[in-house]
C-alpha cells in the first residue's frame, strides 16, 4: 500500500507559535485521497522568544526547527507557513464582475481603501469567491494581504534553519483546511476558534466558504500569567499548573485560586470572543451560527469550553485534526496525540496544501 502513496510533492507544515515550533508531515494515497501522518514533533519556546507576533530571538526559534528537522528525521526541505495576527488584513469585499486576470492587475488599487498600511508595504492575495455575490454584475472577492516585514521575518527564519518557504498561508486559512479535510463541508455557519498562547484566530465558515475572521490579541498566556501573578511563582509553575501538571505540594495547596484565576480569565476571553461574533451576525443577513469548534493550545484549559458555551450559547467541540488522518500505532503514541491534538490544527492544515493551491 505504501506505493500508492505520493512522494513527489514532499512538504512540511511549520507552525512557527509564540510558545511552540511544531513539525508535521503527511503523505497522501493517490488512489483514495486518504492522508497518513509520516512525521510531527513540536519543541517548546521560551516566552519571549516571539512577542506580540514579533521575533525577539532568531536563534532560539532556528534551533528549534533543526532539533526539529534532526530529531524526525526529515529529509525535504520544502515548507509551508503561516503567520497571524494585527500584521494580517483578511476581509470580503464586493468588486465589479471582471475575471481573474484583470482582478490581479486592478488589486493594488482597489485593496487601498480596505488596507489601513502603505499597499507598498504588504504583500497581497486574492480569491474569487463563486456564487456568493447576488447581484450578476457583482462579485464577492476575498482579500488577503499581510506586512512584507512580518513575511520576510518568517521567510527568513525557515531560510536560516536550511530549508525553503515554498507557500506563506494564514493560520486562520489552516485551520479551515484542517477542518473540512477532517468534517466535511458542514451546512449553515459554524465558528472555527483557535486559541493560541498570546493570540486568538476566529473564523466563521458559512456552507463551507469564509465568511468573518478576526484576530484577537490575547491567549493561553493570560492565564499563565495571572496564575503566575496571584501565587508569585515562575512562568514555569504557573504553566504546570494552568494544564494540571504539577503534583507538588503548592498545587494541591492552592486548587481553588487556580480554579478562581481560571474561570476569571477565561469569561473574559469568551467575552471578547462573543464580541466579535456579534460584530459577525450584526453584519450578516444570513442565519446565526450553529456550532464553536476550538483548537490551539489553549482549548483545553480547564473550564474555557464551559465558559465560551456559556458566552455564545453555543455548543462547543474541541476539534481532532486527526480524525481522518492514518496513524500507525507502532510509530505513533495515540494517547499523546489524542492529548496534544487541538495543538496540532495548524500544522495539519499546512501538510494538506498542495503546492499550487489558492
Amino acid at each position: 500500500m505504501a506505493s500508492l502513496f505520493s512522494r513527489n510533492r514532499q512538504v512540511v507544515g511549520l507552525d512557527i507559535g509564540s510558545s511552540h515550533v511544531k513539525l508535521l508531515q503527511l503523505e497522501n494515497d493517490r488512489s483514495t485521497n486518504q492522508w497518513r501522518l509520516i512525521s510531527f514533533g513540536m519543541t517548546e519556546l521560551p516566552p519571549e522568544a516571539i512577542v506580540d507576533g514579533s521575533v525577539m530571538n532568531t536563534n532560539v526559534i532556528v534551533d528549534a526547527i533543526n532539533e526539529l528537522i534532526a530529531q524526525h528525521r526529515v529529509k525535504t526541505k520544502q515548507v509551508i507557513a503561516s503567520v497571524s495576527g494585527n500584521a494580517v488584513i483578511i476581509k470580503r469585499i464586493n468588486l465589479p464582475m471582471m475575471t481573474l486576470d484583470e482582478l490581479e492587475e486592478s488589486i493594488q488599487w482597489e485593496a487601498e481603501q480596505y488596507i489601513p498600511f502603505d499597499i507598498n508595504d504588504v504583500n497581497i492575495d486574492v480569491q474569487i469567491l463563486e456564487g456568493a455575490s447576488d447581484d450578476p454584475g457583482q462579485m464577492e472577492v476575498l482579500l488577503v494581504a499581510a506586512r512584507k516585514d512580518l513575511v520576510n521575518e518568517y521567510m527568513t527564519l525557515i531560510q536560516q534553519a536550511g530549508l525553503k518557504p515554498m507557500v506563506m498561508d494564514v493560520d486562520s486559512f489552516a485551520v479551515a483546511n484542517m477542518f473540512e479535510m477532517n468534517y466535511g463541508s458542514v451546512e449553515g455557519a459554524v465558528s472555527l476558534i483557535n486559541i493560541g498562547a498570546s493570540n486568538v484566530n476566529i473564523h466563521v465558515l458559512r456552507d463551507g466558504v469564509s465568511a468573518f475572521t478576526r484576530d484577537i490579541g490575547m491567549g493561553g498566556r493570560q492565564f499563565t500569567e495571572e496564575i503566575q501573578r496571584t501565587l508569585n511563582i515562575s512562568y514555569e509553575e504557573a504553566e504546570a499548573m494552568k494544564v494540571g501538571g504539577d503534583d507538588s505540594d503548592a498545587t494541591s495547596m492552592v486548587p481553588q485560586e487556580i480554579e478562581q484565576v481560571l474561570s476569571s480569565v477565561g469569561e473574559n476571553l469568551a467575552a471578547e470572543i462573543q464580541r466579535s461574533l456579534d460584530f459577525y451576525l450584526s453584519t450578516t443577513a444570513g442565519g446565526g451560527l450553529s456550532q464553536v469548534f476550538l483548537s490551539g493550545g489553549a482549548a483545553r484549559t480547564p473550564g474555557l469550553a464551559r465558559a465560551i458555551s456559556q458566552q455564545t450559547g453555543l455548543p462547543v467541540e474541541i476539534v481532532d485534526p486527526f480524525r481522518a488522518i492514518e496513524i500507525d500505532q507502532r510509530t505513533f503514541n495515540p494517547g499523546y496525540l489524542r492529548d496534544i491534538a487541538p495543538q496540532a490544527a495548524v500544522a495539519v492544515g499546512l501538510a494538506i496544501r498542495r503546492l499550487g493551491d489558492n
